[in-house]
């Protein structure tokens, strides 16, 4: 979609070329939202794809995914064999149901801010216990969990003048047993709801919930719980009104799904078969 209110469109090569924040302001990453609908009261766009940031970076202490590392980049990544947790980054990015042509446009960083509740790596990056690294207008820098990044249907945590520059993921969460779960309402419908579940050799185990809520929920058991165990703790952790409500579920039917998903997590974990999908 053109996009006729655009009266600029920055391309900053260094992070000293990115302009002072002003009312209108929109960061282009992909721009696969972006171009989606019109922006009426979008006047400005920065094209962060300039910056020409490595798409990832992999050592001992884990991942590091640059905001514009794109959907394609992140699937072809060959990932570390100690790392049991590397089907979690196909799976997520598969439940994206795009063409090639988004999968090598759509970006890690522009998922994670444009915040829907089914956007799948917001799923990844909760389950695997991210970092956002996000660049302050004044220069300097701050670290979200992601979980605290996400604050509601399509409302992050980015202040004005902010841009998400990075996402690190810890080797350690890489290193866990997944067992991953995705519904929706037609087989090529977007997530009702996508829940991933990891265990840690200690027998830890945890649950993220995603794309049936606002915003990510992840609760985290000392051992592994049994199924009215997971139940309770769901009920605890997400009253009624945090259940996302739009054409792709109602309310009711995403709390049934999101409990039966969980079971069916639960009972995957349950058995010591070293890796499981």
């Amino acid at each position: 979609m053109d996009l006729n209110t655009i009266e600029t469109v920055l391309r900053p090569r260094s992070r000293s070329d990115l302009p002072a924040w002003r009312a209108g302001d929109a960061c282009l990453a992909g721009g696969t939202w972006l171009f989606s609908e019109p922006q009426v009261e979008t006047r400005r766009l920065v094209d962060l794809a300039s910056l020409a940031w490595p798409p990832h970076a992999i050592d001992t202490d884990g991942l590091v995914l640059a905001a514009t590392c794109t959907f394609a980049q992140l699937d072809r990544l060959d990932l570390p064999q100690a790392w049991i947790a590397a089907p979690l980054v196909g799976q997520c990015c598969r439940a994206l149901l795009g063409s090639f042509k988004i999968w090598n446009t759509a970006t890690v960083g522009g998922n994670l801010c444009l915040a829907l509740p089914a956007g799948p790596m917001i799923a990844l990056a909760t389950a695997l216990e991210a970092t956002c690294a996000i660049w302050s207008a004044d220069g300097g820098a701050r670290h979200v969990p992601v979980e605290d990044f996400i604050l509601g249907a399509q409302r992050n945590a980015l202040k004005p003048g902010e841009i998400l520059r990075s996402l690190s993921m810890p080797a350690a969460a890489l290193m866990r047993k997944t067992a991953f779960r995705r519904i929706s309402l037609s087989p090529n419908g977007r997530s009702g709801a996508l829940l991933i579940g990891t265990r840690d050799p200690a027998g830890g185990f945890a649950l993220t919930v995603t794309a049936s809520v606002r915003r990510p929920v992840r609760l985290v058991f000392a051992g592994l719980p049994e199924r009215a165990e997971v139940v309770t703790a769901l009920e605890q952790a997400i009253p009624d009104a945090l259940y996302h409500d739009d054409v792709h579920g109602r309310p009711d039917w995403r709390r049934h799904v999101t409990r039966h998903l969980a079971g069916e997590i639960r009972d995957a974990l349950a058995e010591d078969t070293g890796r499981c999908g």
